[in-house]
């Protein structure tokens, strides 16, 4: 597991530390996640074992565990893989700390009883729209929004939050040009839309994890579509303002005009800490989907 400390030459470096039970946050009776990077993780006398990049042996709780963030640098073994799905703990291979998702693992075994709930209401396009209302009632809590089309909502979305941009780039007197971002070209955007960027790539991550250990469905959606990840997108925007967008506009400002992407992965940490996301997560799926 990974965090940030200065070096000797006062930059942000790479620090691994030992991972224990008290150091993990709980949500009911499983931890949700842990981020592991340069590292093997493998077996010894049926359980799981991480031997970080220094020898050091660390042995993972894997049945108390919700997934595995395996970040660059990391091995597991065959028989690794085997005992994590029998303990039903999910696997992502994920970026430099958990910045980027990039697939994930699904055991056989999975209950599919939450994934058929989701396709039911997403096969039926009033059952579909009706989701869809429960996602926006979250932003628009005073709007009536019964008689209002899956267009209408998207368009009051749009509005919102290009509202939500020019009012935050005001208060922390950053200059705005826009959302602009060419995939492949990270660098080539300024210092907002690179900490945007980021901090949605991280949020996505998170949701990924949760909605992949609820066995639901990463690909089925009700508002997005033709994108590879609809149902996280869907769930990431009742988060965004917050963890990804203000972040975004004030830490361009305390960056003064060089980004550091260190302090952009510690403030959002920080962020969803204070926000509870993983304590919401589920709940507001489960509220959503009517369950």
């Amino acid at each position: 597991m990974s965090t940030d400390k200065p070096n000797d030459e006062g930059t942000p470096g790479r620090l691994l530390i030992k991972v224990t039970r008290d150091s993990l946050p709980q949500v009911k009776d499983k931890y949700p996640f842990i981020y592991l990077e340069k590292g093997r993780m493998e077996i010894d006398d049926s359980s799981i074992k991480w031997i970080d990049c220094d020898g050091n042996v660390v042995r993972l709780p894997v049945a108390m565990l919700n997934c595995v963030l395996l970040g660059p640098g990391t091995t597991l073994t065959h028989e690794a893989v085997k005992v994590m799905a029998a303990a039903n703990c999910g696997i992502c291979w994920v970026g430099t700390d958990s910045m980027l998702f990039f697939a994930s693992g699904q055991t056989p075994t999975s209950n599919t009883r939450n994934m058929q709930h989701q396709m039911k209401l997403a096969a039926d396009p009033e059952k579909s729209l009706a989701v869809a209302r429960r996602m926006f009632a979250y932003r628009f809590p005073d709007a009536d929004l019964q008689k209002k089309s899956l267009q209408q909502m998207m368009g009051m979305e749009g509005l919102r939050v290009r509202k939500q941009y020019e009012e935050l780039a005001i208060h922390y007197k950053v200059g705005w040009k826009g959302r602009r971002f060419t995939p492949g070209k990270f660098e080539m955007s300024d210092i907002t839309n690179r900490t945007l960027t980021a901090a949605n790539a991280a949020l996505y991550s998170i949701i990924s994890s949760a909605v992949h250990s609820m066995g639901y469905s990463p690909h089925i959606g009700f508002i997005h579509s033709g994108s590879p990840l609809p149902f996280i997108y869907d769930l990431a925007d009742l988060y965004k303002h917050n963890l990804c967008i203000d972040l975004a506009f004030a830490l361009t400002e305390a960056m003064a005009g060089e980004y550091n992407r260190h302090k952009v992965a510690t403030e959002f940490r920080k962020r969803v800490i204070a926000a509870d996301l993983l304590g919401k997560i589920g709940p507001d799926i489960e509220s959503i989907l009517g369950k």
